[in-house]
Parts: C-alpha cells; structure tokens; sequence
C-alpha cells in the first residue's frame, strides 16, 4: 500500500448479479438493470456509516464472447449512474473477464482477480486506502465469501439458499439486512 498519512478507511465490497442487482445471466442490457429489494437501503445506511461502496464481480461473459468489455464498461456505467441518482455512491466497480474455458482467447486464462481469488478487492485496498480487517464483503455464493476471507474480510453471505461450504460471518436475507447487522455489529 502507498505510503500516506491519511488513516485507512473502511469498504463494503460487493457481489453484483444476484447480490445487489437481479441476476441477468450474462446480460449487460441497461435496461435489464433492477437492484434486488432491499439494495438502495442497505446501501444508504452503510453509505451513511462512512463505508465505501465498491462492486466486485466475475463477468466471465467477456471471456466467453456473449458481450465486449465495451460494453460491460458501459453497462457499469449505466449502473453507477442510477445508483447516483438514489443517493447511493458506487466507488467503484471492479471485475474479471477471465475464465479457463472462455473461447475469447486474450480472456482466457486463470488470473488472480477471479473469485474466489482476492485480487480484486486487494486491488481495491491498495486504489482507495482501505483497511481490509474493517471491511467487509457480501455476497450470495461461495466464491463471494472465499474471496473475502483470503482478503482479510468479515463477510455476509445473502439469500435463502446458500452454497454453504464457505463459512461466512453471518447469513442475512438481503443488503438491508446484512447493513443492519454490520452497523449493529460495528457498535458492539
């Protein structure tokens, strides 16, 4: 991490599809964008407790040729854009177009940045300044949670059927509740 005399500030990472937006399957169709219910609360009350909020997600449809990364660019954003316009503020976005059986070749390949492999958000550490022991990650798979973990993360897996082989910290039903748990839990 670069050398600074700001203290380290806190982030919520989170999955995209089936986290905080409806899962598309492979779909980067503005139109198609509707955050889950729950989401935009969730997001403002931890906006509010002076998270950051940065999107990390796997978008294995560039390595596999369903959409360019043009346009998955264009698609975040399209989705940074709408979340503004609620009052919730997307740091970032951060994502992976890399998968071993793409058939995109310059996709194809094993990364460090695809979950559950921490690159992202240890990118997104070393970008803003963030302290990943009092951060956290949610998300509604697997690899959400191991990626956290091997971050350095606390994390929150969501939704009513979990993978269940990676432990999260906690189980929640959506963003709002797993907000509600981190502010209770930061308090405590």
């Amino acid at each position: 991490m670069p050398k600074t005399n700001k203290p380290l500030r806190k982030a919520v990472f989170l999955d995209r599809d089936g986290t905080v937006t409806v899962d598309t399957v492979f779909s980067v169709d503005p139109a198609k964008f509707q955050p889950l219910p729950g989401t935009v609360d969730g997001l403002k009350r931890l906006q509010d407790a002076g998270y950051l909020l940065i999107v990390i997600t796997n978008q294995s449809g560039v390595a596999r040729g369903h959409f360019s990364e043009d346009g998955l660019r264009a698609f975040h954003d399209h989705f940074i854009s709408r979340f503004r316009e609620v009052g919730v503020a997307i740091t970032e976005v951060y994502y992976c177009p890399h998968h071993t059986t793409g058939s995109v070749a310059r996709y194809v390949k094993d990364c460090d940045c695809r979950k559950p492999a921490p690159g992202m958000i240890l990118r997104a550490a070393r970008e803003h300044g963030i302290d990943l022991a009092s951060s956290w990650m949610i998300g509604d798979r697997d690899c959400d949670i191991g990626a956290g973990r091997a971050a350095g993360c606390r994390t929150v897996r969501i939704g009513a059927t979990p993978e269940g082989e990676t432990e999260p910290d906690f189980e929640a039903k959506d963003v709002a509740e797993a907000a509600e748990r981190i502010l209770a839990r930061s308090k405590g």
